[in-house]
């Protein structure tokens, strides 16, 4: 009997397929078919953040059986414990991932810095940026093309990465980076956490903010039903992530801050408060 189709995560945009890949207890990884050029060109397969190799192994092979590039945001293994057993399964597959880090990225082969762009097949491009804070190395890479941005650990659904080896004012900043990105972006993440971010960021806000409040409504109704809750938006985030929200009043309010603080005293008090939820 053939392997089951992966299920896709979100409809096709600009040539570009992701596919959804449960690992772990609560990771995904995510696989990317990236149509070819005109005549018949070849699609190029990629996979995100594979934290094991057996689960993305079954969805490559019941795609095709080929593997082209694995794509890295961060070390962590829960990140890139699939990497070498891939590689060696896949021949010819080549490993993409932050060069900030490239001691810690098993089997790295090309490292991407802030601002780099690079092909992803024929038709579309990625472009690199350094997003540390979850970690000093951390990575996100956008597709412009395909309205795709794989945020690893440092922007989650409705939260943001714990500061393991960064400072708050490193993750604002590089939480800025992906804010300015086009609304109708999708977020796809490394962690379903999306109902634990949401319990917490309605107690901090209580109720203040009807969309969020609303989110939290549909999270909790889609996770009953077994349903994943990643990709997100960037505008869902914009109007309902606390971490995205440094200098709403009422966010403010809620960690005891007034409009004299800096927007990264804000954004360090947030994340206190998540950090003791």
């Amino acid at each position: 009997m053939a392997p089951a189709l992966p299920p896709l995560a979100a409809p096709p945009v600009g040539g570009l397929s992701v596919y959804r890949v449960p690992c772990l207890s609560d990771n995904y990884a995510w696989i990317l078919i990236a149509e070819g050029g005109g005549g018949g060109g070849k699609a190029t397969v990629a996979v995100v953040d594979p934290s094991e190799a057996d689960p993305v192994a079954a969805a490559l092979d019941a795609l095709g059986g080929r593997l082209d590039l694995i794509i890295n945001t961060h070390h962590h293994n829960d990140h890139v414990g699939g990497n070498l057993a891939l590689k060696a399964r896949y021949p010819g597959a080549r490993v993409v991932g932050p060069k900030a880090d490239a001691a810690r990225i098993p089997g790295l082969d090309d490292g991407v810095g802030d601002g780099d762009t690079w092909p992803l097949g024929a038709l579309l491009s990625v472009t690199t940026f350094a997003t540390p804070g979850h970690t000093r190395g951390h990575a996100c890479h956008w597709v412009p093309g395909g309205g795709a941005l794989f945020s690893g650990d440092t922007l989650f659904a409705l939260g943001c990465g714990r500061l393991f080896e960064g400072t708050p004012s490193q993750m604002h900043a590089s939480l800025g980076k992906l804010a300015g990105l086009p609304p109708e972006t999708r977020v796809f993440c490394g962690h379903e956490y999306t109902l634990g971010n949401a319990k917490w960021a309605t107690a901090l806000y209580g109720g203040a903010n009807a969309a969020l409040t609303a989110r939290a409504v549909a999270v909790a109704a889609a996770r009953a039903a077994g349903e994943a809750t990643v990709p997100s938006t960037l505008g869902e985030e914009l109007a309902t992530n606390p971490f995205l929200r440094a200098g709403d009043p009422a966010l403010r309010a809620a960690v005891g801050l007034g409009a004299g603080a800096s927007d990264e005293e804000a954004f360090a008090a947030v994340r206190a408060h998540k950090d003791r939820f």
